[in-house]
C-alpha cells in the first residue's frame, strides 16, 4: 500500500512500540471513563478521538445525559486540570478570558495586574454555549483557534494541552444565539448524545443509587496525552483512505462532484478544514482501537460527526423531509 505518511525502515520497530504503548494507555482511559459513563461507547470514543486529534468537540444532547459528568470524568482520568463555564445571556468576554485589575503595591504605586479567567485550564467545558451572546462566544472561539488571548495588547498563552468541549441543548432554542457556520467549523467533531439502551440504563441505576458511587481515578497524565497527539500525526495514512476523504468531502459541496440530486439538495458544504479533520480523526480512531493505520471504515464511522455541522440543505430539500444525516449516509454508500 502506498502510504502518504511513511517512516524510514529503521524507525518502524520503534514507531510501532510507541503506537502500541499509546494504544494500551488509551484502552485504559476508555475503560476508566466507561465505568462512570454508561451506554455511551460511541460518545466516549468520539470524544477521545477529538482530544487525540488536538481539537475541540461540540456535545449535543438533551439534559440529563451526563455531558458534564463526561467532561469531569475525562479531566480526572487524563489527569488534566478542568473547569466549567455556565453560559448565560449576561456572560461577558472578560468572565471567560479574564481582565486587568488596578491595585496598589507596598510602595503605594498603582498598577494593573491581569487576573486569569477560567479559560486558563487544560480542559474547559462550555456549558450551553449557544446561550451566550455572539460577542462572548467569539471570545472563547478565538481562544480555541489561537491558543492564546490578548488583553490590553499583552499576549497570554493558554496551558498545554488546551481543549474545549462545548454543549448545546437541541430542544429548547428560545433565548439562544445559534453559533454561526464559521464558528461551528472550529469544532473538530459534533458529538450527538442519545439515550442509553435499557441494559445500560439499568446498570447506571444500580451503580449510582446503591451505596457510594465509585469515583474515577487518573490513569495517565496530560504529558501522555500530548505524546499520543504527536503519534497521531505520524501514523501512516494509505492513499486509498486519502482519496476516500477527498471524494466524500468534495461530494458534500454544492456544484462539485457526486450525485446531481444530492448536489442540488446542498446549500453549502464543508471546506478544506473538514478534510484536515478527517486526516487527523481517522488516525486518532485507529489508535483508540489499537490499530496501526486507519481504513475507509474509519472514514465512514466519522463522516457524521465531522460533516453534519459543516453542511446545510436547501429549503426545497428540507421541505421534502430530507436531512443532513440522510444526505451524508447516501454519500457514504455511493462513494465509499
Amino acid at each position: 500500500m502506498n502510504d502518504i505518511v511513511a517512516e524510514s525502515s529503521d524507525a518502524v520497530p520503534s514507531a510501532m512500540a510507541h503506537v502500541e504503548r499509546a494504544a494500551a494507555t488509551l484502552a485504559r482511559v476508555h475503560t476508566a471513563v466507561g465505568q462512570s459513563i454508561f451506554g455511551q461507547e460511541a460518545v466516549i470514543e468520539q470524544t477521545l478521538v477529538t482530544l487525540l486529534a488536538g481539537g475541540h468537540g461540540l456535545l449535543i444532547g438533551v439534559p440529563g445525559l451526563a455531558k458534564t459528568k463526561l467532561v469531569e470524568t475525562l479531566g480526572i482520568v487524563l489527569g488534566m486540570d478542568w473547569k466549567r463555564i455556565q453560559f448565560t445571556p449576561d456572560l461577558m468576554p472578560t468572565d471567560i478570558i479574564g481582565s486587568e485589575v488596578l491595585e496598589e503595591g507596598a510602595d503605594h504605586k498603582r498598577g494593573f495586574r491581569f487576573v486569569q479567567g477560567p479559560v486558563f485550564t487544560q480542559l474547559l467545558m462550555a456549558d450551553e454555549i449557544n446561550r451566550a451572546s455572539p460577542r462572548t462566544q467569539s471570545a472563547l472561539l478565538q481562544a480555541m483557534q489561537e491558543r492564546h488571548v490578548t488583553v490590553a495588547g499583552q499576549r497570554y498563552d493558554l496551558p498545554r494541552p488546551f481543549h474545549v468541549l462545548a454543549t448545546q441543548n437541541p430542544l429548547e432554542q428560545e433565548g439562544t444565539y445559534p453559533l454561526p457556520e464559521a464558528q461551528l467549523d472550529r469544532f473538530l467533531l459534533q458529538i450527538d448524545i442519545g439515550y442509553p439502551d435499557k441494559d445500560a440504563e439499568k446498570q447506571m441505576l444500580v451503580a449510582t443509587t446503591f451505596g457510594e458511587e465509585e469515583k474515577p481515578t487518573a490513569v495517565c497524565t496530560p504529558h501522555d496525552l500530548m505524546l499520543a497527539q504527536q503519534i497521531v500525526r505520524h501514523i501512516p495514512v494509505g492513499e486509498k483512505v486519502v482519496d476516500s476523504i477527498l471524494r466524500l468531502v468534495r461530494a458534500a459541496r454544492p456544484g462539485e462532484e457526486g450525485q446531481k440530486d444530492v448536489r442540488d439538495a446542498i446549500a453549502w458544504g464543508p471546506g478544506p478544514r473538514a478534510s484536515q479533520a478527517f486526516m487527523l480523526a481517522v488516525r486518532a480512531r485507529a489508535l483508540v482501537e489499537g490499530r496501526l493505520a486507519p481504513s475507509t471504515d474509519d472514514v465512514v464511522a466519522l463522516a457524521q460527526p465531522i460533516l453534519r455541522h459543516r453542511m446545510a440543505l436547501t429549503f426545497p430539500a428540507r421541505a421534502e423531509g430530507l436531512t443532513v444525516p440522510a444526505v451524508i449516509d447516501r454519500l457514504c454508500r455511493s462513494l465509499l
